[in-house]
């Protein structure tokens, strides 16, 4: 059996983004090491986690590309549901996120929005899909 365990985002600051997702989302901390250079939080099923840059450095040898908010977003996206975008759009912006698409209704019904997170890395906020 194979499970989808985590996704770890490479950031300049482990306890400032693992702030950013509890406060927005409402995610819990399960921890953050003494070092700020690992962390991690409870989403449900699937844990986001965060290494700091400088962990991802020892770790990867030929380094990296680093997410920023100076360059285009990665080809990738964290999708987050809820029951009112507009009102998570806001308050993902009110803690430091940045506005890429205000809420869009797709021609399935879904409403989708795009904001990017402080290392730059693109989260879609929406509904549910509908099918």
């Amino acid at each position: 059996m194979v499970k989808f365990g985590y996704t770890i985002l490479y950031v300049q600051d482990v306890e400032a983004s693992v702030g950013f997702y509890e406060n927005t989302f409402d995610f819990s901390r399960k921890f953050v090491t003494p070092e700020n250079d690992y962390g991690e939080l409870n989403t449900g099923e699937t844990t986001i986690s965060f290494a700091s840059k400088k962990l991802a450095a020892q770790n990867l040898k030929d380094g990296f590309i680093e997410s920023n908010l100076e360059d285009k977003p990665f080809a990738i996206e964290l999708g987050f549901i809820t029951d009112n975008v507009g009102e998570l759009v806001q308050k993902a912006t009110s803690f430091g996120a940045i506005l890429v698409k205000e809420p869009t209704q797709k021609p399935w019904g879904q409403i989708v929005a795009y904001v990017r997170d402080l290392d730059g890395f693109l989260i879609e906020i929406c509904t549910e899909v509908q099918g």
